[in-house]
């Protein structure tokens, strides 16, 4: 195995950009100040120092373990690391690498693959949609572990129709038109309203994340090529723009230049495809006038903003939700460790629900100790996270924008 490893790192892209992103790692220990899994379990390999020690390990041919395997699968991938990181580890790209080389060597029990594979076949599959809507019918006798997961059904409303010069592209994703559909509906109102028309081809499906962080590279890269087909053609015909209401998806199509970098068919369009790629949060800052313009008299409110991870670790935006709320005259209200990861994280609250709970819990009282109307953020898993926890309502923000906008109905 050490043989192999050896060749693997010597032989392959994956084996090449791990030894790379090893040797920019200068163990200062930065990064477990702003950890959450560290933060709450304290135990060193709990953190990003002790995981790239494990990797480093396993890259120089010892034999990982069940522990080993333990300890990785704890990380939330939130990248939180990296944002406090001094010398620019690009950790979340090395976790998946070693993920998947300590998963070849070391078998997980049926059940475990069982829900894995699942997870992975399941939340991307056409089916689900009409299984969320029989949970959803089912809602009220399910017992509170299963409940927590099932959102109550939910109403989109009108969906516009208007052509407008300006179009742009948008991802459906593969969970949210069936968990919170208004989501979808609420960014074509708004973008409707101001002139933009967003366009969804029917054959973009998962963005690939929920493949690809559980092991799955393979097909998280099916993924990313389908949607590159499917949005190819409309990118050519001139659509200024992909934008992401997930932050999720956001961050892993803003991955694709670099996942597909060694393919020769896809590596200049997937290159094309992550430049392209824009969070509403980075669309429509620049339409503040148009939209004040068009506010309801009287919009406001008090409200509190949770960034996920995947906006401002992965994509490293931030702050941008809550100056246009602030712009708008909304009361944006603080609240203590924005940086901390919620514990949603993508499959992590269905595969670590402890771990996964007590995040949700400490965030949600940072998050509510203003005590706003209303808790805001980007991405679904977040939003549908949050919810489980607390009887105060959490909304995708352009939910709240949509609502109160007068030309969006």
């Amino acid at each position: 195995m050490q043989t192999n490893l050896a060749e693997f790192i010597r032989n392959t892209p994956e084996g090449q950009e791990a030894a790379e992103i090893l040797g920019k790692c200068v163990h200062c220990g930065f990064c477990t100040a702003t950890c959450p899994t560290y933060q709450l379990l304290g135990d060193e390999l709990d953190g990003p120092r002790g995981r790239i020690y494990l990797i480093k390990q396993v890259l120089e041919g010892v034999r990982p373990t069940a522990k080993t395997q333990l300890h990785l699968d704890r990380c939330l991938t939130c990248r939180n690391c990296e944002t406090t990181c001094p010398s620019g580890v690009q950790y979340g790209r090395l976790v998946d690498i070693g993920r998947k080389v300590v998963d070849e060597q070391v078998p997980r029990p049926f059940g475990a693959r069982l829900v894995r594979g699942a997870l992975k076949a399941g939340l991307t599959s056409p089916l689900f949609g009409p299984a969320m809507k029989l949970g959803q019918l089912a809602r009220p006798l399910l017992p509170a572990s299963l409940k927590a997961k099932v959102p109550a059904a939910q109403h989109a409303g009108r969906t516009p129709g208007t052509p407008h010069p300006r179009r742009m592209l948008m991802l459906a994703g593969c969970v949210q038109p069936a968990m919170a559909p208004n989501i979808n509906a609420a960014t074509l109102r708004v973008f409707d309203a101001l002139g933009i028309e967003l366009v969804i081809p029917a054959a973009a499906g998962c963005c690939g994340a929920i493949r690809y962080h559980l092991s799955d590279h393979d097909g998280g890269l099916r993924d990313a090529r389908a949607n590159i087909d499917a949005w190819w053609p409309h990118l050519e015909a001139g659509c200024e723009a992909i934008v992401m209401n997930a932050s999720g998806c956001g961050a892993q199509v803003r991955e694709y230049g670099h996942m597909l970098r060694n393919d020769p068919a896809y590596a200049a369009k997937a290159r094309r495809v992550s430049d392209a790629t824009r969070d509403v949060a980075e669309v429509l800052p620049a339409m503040t006038d148009a939209i004040r313009a068009r506010l309801k008299p009287g919009a406001g409110g008090r409200v509190v903003f949770h960034p996920p991870c995947t906006l401002q670790h992965a994509q490293q935006i931030r702050g941008e939700v809550e100056s246009l709320l602030a712009a708008l005259g909304v009361e944006v209200m603080p609240a203590g460790e924005s940086h901390f990861c919620c514990g949603s994280a993508g499959t992590y609250s269905v595969l670590q629900p402890e771990l996964a709970h007590a995040l949700r819990d400490r965030r949600l009282g940072h998050l509510e100790a203003s005590g706003p109307d209303v808790i805001l953020s980007a991405n679904i898993g977040c939003i549908t996270h949050l919810a489980s926890g607390t009887e105060r309502p959490v909304r995708h923000w352009i939910e709240w924008l949509d609502a109160h906008l007068t030309a969006a109905r």
